[in-house]
């Protein structure tokens, strides 16, 4: 529900303010999408004046890349869960890309933002990539702990981008209402998913020498 009050009456300080504004711009995205986020909507949602979310961004775009940023923290959580939860090595491999589709079903908007506001810059987000804690990185080292060579550099790199278009690719598709057949037949959803993780043969099946 949306803040009634005027922008007079909103109080200025508002605790953790830039975290407020973020969670206001998160519920903002997935209401309405990224068309209806603007500093003013974001402020009117947060339950603040129309000014205080300068005193942290200079303008939506530095907003957008605080909602991705927090995106790809959430899409680290997420696969650190599925890959801390599985039975193997080999397993977490499927579990990741399950977790990965998952995250972006259930949050489209996030989603869409988390990849548009990296699509003009010349390299991928930094929380996919420059972070060793980060999303790619589980990924890459859940490969080489499945048996990849890690001594392959650009295998591995290779193997690892493999991997994250795959799930990209699926998560873009999952929804298409020709799989419907497909869910069923596999039990659901989430067991379709793994069905199509486990067919794309990613998982290394002998360590290198």
């Amino acid at each position: 529900m949306r803040h009634s009050q005027t922008a007079e009456a909103r109080p200025y300080h508002h605790g953790d303010l830039r975290r407020a504004l973020i969670d206001a711009a998160r519920r903002v995205l997935e209401a309405e999408g990224p068309s209806a986020l603007s500093l003013r909507a974001v402020a009117r949602e947060a339950g603040v004046s129309p000014a205080a979310p300068y005193h942290h961004f200079k303008d939506k775009g530095e907003l957008m890349d605080a909602v991705a940023h927090e995106g790809w923290d959430l899409l680290d959580a997420a696969l650190a869960a599925a890959k801390a939860a599985a039975s193997s090595s080999q397993a977490a491999m499927n579990e990741l890309g399950v977790a990965y589709v998952c995250f972006a079903r259930q949050n489209p908007a996030l989603y869409r933002v988390m990849y548009d506001t990296a699509r003009d810059r010349e390299d991928l987000p930094d929380k996919m990539r420059g972070d060793e804690e980060g999303a790619y990185c589980k990924v890459r080292d859940t490969l080489v702990e499945a048996g990849a060579n890690p001594a392959d550099t650009l295998d591995i790199e290779l193997a690892t981008t493999a991997a994250w278009c795959s799930a990209h690719g699926l998560a873009e598709m999952a929804g298409f209402t020709q799989f419907d057949h497909l869910k069923v037949a596999c039990g659901g959803e989430i067991a379709f998913f793994r069905a199509i993780f486990q067919h794309m043969g990613l998982v290394p099946k002998h360590r290198a020498d």
